[in-house]
């Protein structure tokens, strides 16, 4: 018998350019509504001296944690968490309420307004299950995301986290986010 998939996503921060193709292939995909977004790029402090400067930049969205904050302080149980470790929204059972987003220690949500909901990152489940990447890989020029099946020791998301040395963030949380970041 085979081991059910997880999903995961390695993000090579080095590779990354700002250029927001990502966020933009995100909310074109999605419906994101203006001035939101389900990823975004932090940028941090200029680091060298002049004339050799540089700006490092660091992807974000959703970490789709194995022990999600999220979603044992939902009240209607609108967050949950598929059997391939996705963790999705049930918009029919969403009241806006935020516990998700105050639980949230990568602030991974935003309010959709209009439709009176919280929403966040779904790693493009509409494109994965039809065998696709989500957006925001297929456009990045950089190729900075590996996304894939972490069950799998074969998948190229495993054997690049097998052969790099890598972290999470916040591991102090408990959350046990899926998202790795290479750090060599």
């Amino acid at each position: 018998m085979s081991q059910e998939k997880k999903y995961g996503m390695l993000i090579e921060q080095s590779r990354c350019i700002n250029c927001k193709a990502c966020m933009i292939a995100c909310q074109a995909e999605n419906n994101v509504p203006l001035h939101k977004h389900r990823n975004w790029i932090d940028e941090s402090e200029v680091r060298g001296t002049y004339p050799n400067l540089g700006i490092d930049f660091t992807p974000n969205q959703c970490n789709h944690c194995d022990n999600p904050h999220c979603e044992r302080v939902c009240p209607t149980g609108a967050t949950f968490v598929n059997d391939d470790g996705i963790v999705l929204i049930d918009y029919n059972k969403c009241i806006g309420c935020r516990f998700c987003m105050m639980a949230c220690p990568y602030d991974a949500r935003y309010v959709d307004k209009e439709r009176g909901i919280v929403d966040k990152c779904t790693y493009c489940t509409q494109r994965i299950y039809q065998g696709r990447e989500p957006a925001c890989l297929e456009t990045c020029p950089g190729k900075v995301r590996t996304f894939g099946d972490l069950n799998d020791p074969k998948s190229e998301i495993s054997l690049k986290i097998a052969t790099h040395r890598t972290e999470v963030k916040y591991p102090e949380t408990g959350t046990k986010p899926r998202i790795y970041y290479i750090i060599d």
